[in-house]
């Protein structure tokens, strides 16, 4: 047998292809002090039992307090809640103090407008390499009828704002474009002049659109991710419906590669994607992306909806 050697960062952003949810596990310590950390490797398990499990990493600092719980449960946030996902993916000091909370029947931690919530007896605590796997038996739970908050590639996305700009934006003329990244570099089209690759939309799927011209114009293997920015050209009047998106290995037929944090000084095709670019590079920094709304002059990033009802 070959063993091959695994590239954690990128088996890590392969893994980050797989679309998930978005959830805070909670517990309380032996003195009845609640702990959480922010998840979104959980999945249901079983009906009957009612069975559910997350991973958890064993570098983490909640790790012996939470193997070792009899009781734990599953926040799944809402499309409202990606404050309290940062929150507890933070080593804050007191992190309970930012949201609002109470005990379940086993005294889990329960936060207050979640899509959902489990309280689970723990089942059983499987070794999983450099995690554990928590096995948990559903003994109460609610559902609040709340879209998720969903987590791809790095970004958080917001399902239901995500669709209604997109239906909202198709009305109209519209543009689409893509921030096509590879490890942290952007495509970019032009020499003196930079610009995003844009195709003009008409009917079908903006993302199959989108999908198909990014590929047949850089011959490469594109995947299309969270919608990044929608907004008015008051200058063409057209609306303008941006991506982000991940490209394969390659050298792209159309476009070269660049490191948005070096592009300064860099000339843009337009003020807009200027402002994106830049956003971009000061997003992916951090991990922690938004979607824009607006037009050329101005507008809003929102990480999440305003009104709505990783570890």
């Amino acid at each position: 047998m070959t063993i091959q050697t695994v590239d954690p960062r990128a088996l890590r952003d392969a893994f980050g292809a797989f679309p998930t949810g978005v959830t805070v596990v909670t517990a309380c310590d032996g003195e009845g002090h609640p702990i959480g950390f922010t998840a979104n490797s959980f999945t249901s398990v079983s009906l009957n039992p009612p069975l559910l499990l997350v991973c958890l990493a064993k570098t983490s600092r909640n790790f012996a307090v939470m193997s070792g719980a009899q009781h734990f449960a599953i926040n799944v946030l809402s499309e409202t809640q990606k404050d309290v996902s940062n929150t507890f993916a933070r080593p804050v000091e007191d992190r309970f103090a930012a949201v609002e909370w109470a005990r379940g029947s086993a005294g889990c931690p329960i936060f207050s407008s979640v899509a959902a919530w489990f309280e689970c007896a723990m089942e059983q605590v499987i070794e999983a390499g450099d995690h554990v796997i928590l096995m948990g038996r559903i003994e109460a739970f609610d559902n609040s009828g709340r879209n998720g908050l969903g987590y791809a590639r790095g970004g958080y996305f917001t399902p239901t704002l995500a669709s209604k700009a997109v239906s909202a934006a198709s009305e109209g003329n519209m543009e689409l474009a893509a921030v096509v990244e590879r490890r942290g570099e952007v495509l970019l089209l032009g020499e003196d002049v930079l610009s995003l690759p844009s195709v003009d939309a008409h009917d079908g799927s903006p993302t199959e659109t989108l999908q198909k011209y990014l590929e047949t114009s850089t011959g490469l293997k594109v995947s299309i991710g969270f919608l990044y920015s929608v907004y008015e050209g008051k200058s063409d009047g057209k609306q303008h419906i941006v991506y982000h998106a991940v490209a394969g290995e390659g050298d792209p037929a159309g476009g070269r590669f660049l490191k948005p944090d070096a592009l300064v000084a860099a000339k843009f095709k337009t003020s807009s994607t200027a402002d994106i670019v830049n956003r971009f590079a000061m997003e992916s920094s951090i991990g922690n992306f938004g979607v824009y709304f607006g037009d050329e002059t101005g507008g809003t990033v929102h990480p999440i909806p305003a009104k709505d009802a990783k570890a």
